[in-house]
């Protein structure tokens, strides 16, 4: 379980006392109550058992140049919405943990075929963010990184900061384009791709595949039933439960130095309800995965062995604690909260990632749909209670727990991503090599396998769609597999714009609620040109995609680009080839369904854009891509490129507003210190928290810093053990009743593994005087406590 591998961390940098001094640590962690000898010893044995413990390949041959990096991208942290449920009430207001851009970058030579794929904390790829890192890469590197291979993935959290795309459907909750979130996405796709490439060396990459159980159920089981029942009957269950995993070891030293594994699961463990910037289950899996790997290969690693931990005085502690009393708020420099952050990204780091994939109709609420009224299961057709669908809503293996649910699901996945990069032996070699094509999915000509021929149509919307899921339900009037409009919509949609006859046409069965590729007031309100792209690393094949599939649209993708590289391959492609579809990739066109399902107009037939063909459209384009591949052969030049709308974007959120503490009150003072317990100590799993005068967190995300950290007493120093990276920390913002000035809370779930000691809550911020004037940065600890 991952809480047995998350490790309470020790800072070896510069710690600022209160006094202001900087002082150097070098702290002996677990071996501190040792001597000398004993030490050195114990250190001795670890290494040699962890050589075990950790098994390398017997043969690196180091086939391809491998580099790995990871960078903050976490957004805006207060009044942002959140994208993915599309609920205005839901505004960012803290961080439960950090959001990252992981990025490995594989190369035959310094000089041969090369390709970067960065896997994104964000709800799915942006084709403005993509166009403007492209132009970034360029100035950097010329023409070594374009758009033919450069893939951009999303993981599809529902809880990540919004208003980075372009198109004005994905802008509406937003208010609008937000370039803080965009910028802070950019920034961190640019510099993990730089310390990807710089960090290229000589490596070998395995692959190793596996089931993850009940991680993932379907969530639109009903239209799944409609695939045909010889299909179905080739598959043991309605999703995929398959993980693919890359394994990237370094050939000079023999170590890992990363791993990206694909498995298809909604982000969406945090409900609609949520205000705590979060990767949901798959950022929480990374965070497992890279803390895991770094506490089984330190030697002063807590985790790996179980050593007596000296017995203490909690009366003492106690006493000692109640001494120590806040600080009061310290003005400190921009990067004070980098010194104080517990993982450092100054060195080269191990880089675990869990990238999206076939996702369109799974969900991590694995324990099914109910009425919330009733507690009884939902309408199977409908996702529906008694016609209405706001009351029929998913439950995760935690319910009511959201937190609880992310842990899990992330864990589900983390475990079997330590099985598969335990044991991965298969080694990948072979070509590296790329195809890439820009297609305008408003009219596509389909060939459907000798039955006729069919178009795609302009993007539009089904009913289905305002219906919601079972994850996030929709509005009232509306139910999943609705192909009626009632009047009242209906002058609503005429309004904003009645749909042509021939998209009524094209369309069907869908009736069209919104007309989205005939809507270009103020901009275009949905993607015309979308790209599709095949990545090729030896015996891998990697899909990209710009949507969600659903998992028999997948399915149907996966095998007729395996068939059409077999049959064009001339023995370089077999049975055994991996097909990995990477899903949300490089832009975003919502989803896609088989024609089947699409018939019944639920959420994810309703949302398929392009009409009834849209799949059979990606698969005809897809094999063209895949024929080319096969045979060496470049596709023809065309001058079809998506818009860059960045000029025409509305931007309708308000600036922070002037943060104003109460005459005498200075940000980082203590608005609640922490309420001490009535025995003394703090017990593990109790939440101790304390409330500080602070800043709107919108004036400095602290990239690659912190708003929170929790300090423990190491002899006279104070040592950073937790930041806001941490799944048992939270930093939550709010504004106070009276003086509408910033308040920030921060909460610590004590670990089970966590010492018994004496602890502090350090809160970091900034805040500007006036509109004009330089942002000002501060910081504040409380009182201290004991945790026995």
């Amino acid at each position: 379980m991952a809480e047995e591998h998350s490790k309470s961390h020790e800072s070896e940098t510069p710690v600022v006392v209160d006094e202001g001094s900087a002082v150097e640590t070098k702290d002996r962690g677990l071996f501190g109550f040792l001597g000398k000898k004993e030490e050195k010893s114990l250190k001795r044995s670890l290494n040699e058992s962890l050589s075990s413990y950790i098994p390398m390949p017997g043969s690196t041959n180091g086939e391809y140049l491998i580099g790995v990096g990871s960078y903050d991208m976490t957004g805006p942290a207060a009044q942002v919405n959140l994208m993915g449920y599309a609920n205005l009430e839901q505004n960012a207001a803290g961080v439960h943990f950090r959001l990252r851009a992981r990025t490995f970058i594989v190369a035959e030579s310094p000089q041969s075929a090369r390709f970067a794929f960065v896997n994104l904390d964000a709800g799915m790829a942006s084709q403005l963010v993509t166009i403007r890192v492209l132009e970034r890469l360029r100035s950097r590197f010329g023409n070594l990184y374009t758009e033919e291979n450069l893939a951009i993935s999303g993981i599809h959290t529902h809880a990540g900061p919004g208003g980075y795309l372009q198109y004005l459907l994905y802008h509406v909750t937003s208010l609008g384009f937000v370039q803080q979130s965009f910028d802070a996405i950019v920034n961190a796709i640019e510099q993990s791709i730089v310390q990807a490439h710089q960090n290229l060396k000589p490596g070998s990459i395995f692959i190793n595949t596996g089931d993850v159980e009940n991680a993932g159920i379907n969530r639109s089981p009903s239209a799944y039933l409609l695939n045909p029942a010889q299909e179905r009957a080739r598959y043991p269950a309605n999703v995929d439960k398959e993980m693919n995993l890359l394994k990237f070891v370094d050939k000079a030293t023999g170590k890992s130095i990363g791993a990206f594994s694909w498995y298809a699961t909604h982000g969406t463990s945090m409900s609609r309800d949520n205000k705590l910037i979060s990767g949901d289950n798959k950022g929480a899996a990374a965070r497992f995965f890279e803390d895991w790997f770094t506490s089984t290969t330190k030697s002063n690693s807590t985790t790996v062995m179980n050593f007596p931990t000296p017995e203490v005085d909690i009366d003492k502690l106690i006493e000692k604690a109640q001494k120590i009393k806040a600080t009061g708020g310290q003005s400190c420099n921009k990067r004070a909260s980098q010194a104080f952050k517990v993982r450092k990204n100054n060195v080269s780091p191990f880089v675990g990632a869990f990238c999206q994939s076939n996702v369109g109709d799974v969900t991590p609420n694995v324990l099914g749909s109910f009425c919330t009224d009733s507690g009884k299961p939902c309408d199977f057709n409908h996702s529906s209670c008694h016609g209405d669908v706001r009351l029929c809503l998913g439950r995760g293996p935690g319910y009511p727990d959201e937190i609880l649910s992310t842990k899990i699901i992330g864990e589900r996945q983390f475990n079997k991503a330590v099985d598969l990069f335990m044991s991965a032996t298969e080694e990948l070699s072979g070509k590296i090599d790329y195809r890439h094509l820009y297609l305008n999915f408003t009219d596509l000509e389909v060939d459907l396998d000798g039955k006729g021929k069919a178009k795609t149509c302009p993007a539009a919307l089904g009913p289905g769609f305002a219906a919601g899921t079972t994850d996030g339900p929709g509005m009232f009037g509306f139910e999943q597999g609705d192909t009626e409009i009632n009047e009242l919509w209906g002058k609503v949609r005429d309004a904003l714009k009645e749909p042509s006859q021939h998209q009524a046409d094209c369309q069907k069965p869908k009736n069209v609620l919104l007309s989205t590729g005939e809507m270009f007031d103020p901009y275009a309100w949905a993607p015309a040109i979308l790209p599709i792209q095949i990545l090729r690393l030896g015996r891998l094949i990697i899909l990209s995609v710009p949507g969600e599939f659903t998992t028999m649209a997948g399915r149907r993708l996966r095998e007729a680009v395996k068939k059409t590289l077999i049959n064009n391959g001339e023995g370089d492609f077999d049975n055994e080839t991996h097909i990995v579809i990477a899903g949300l990739t490089n832009t975003y066109s919502q989803y896609v369904a088989t024609i089947e399902e699409y018939g019944q107009q639920r959420y994810e037939g309703a949302s398929t854009l392009y009409g009834p063909h849209t799949l059979s459209a990606y698969i005809q384009e897809f094999n063209k891509l895949a024929e080319a591949l096969a045979k060496g052969e470049r596709l023809p030049k065309t001058d079809l490129s998506p818009p860059d709308l960045s000029s025409k974007q509305y931007r309708l959120l308000l600036p922070p507003w002037i943060d104003s503490p109460p005459k005498g009150v200075k940000f980082g003072d203590m608005k609640q210190d922490i309420t001490q317990p009535k025995d003394g100590s703090f017990k593990k799993g109790e939440r101790p928290s304390a409330t500080f005068w602070s800043g709107n967190p919108r004036f400095d995300l602290l990239t690659e810093g912190t708003f929170a950290v929790v300090e423990m007493l190491k002899g006279k120093r104070w040592v950073p053990v937790y930041d806001d990276d941490d799944f048992s920390l939270y930093f939550k913002w709010k504004l106070d009743n009276i003086t509408f000035s910033s308040l920030a809370t921060i909460e610590w779930e004590v670990p089970k593994e966590a010492s018994s000691g004496v602890y502090r809550l350090r809160h970091f911020g900034s805040f500007k005087k006036t509109y004009k004037s330089p942002v000002e940065y501060f910081t504040g600890a409380s009182s201290a406590f004991t945790v026995s």
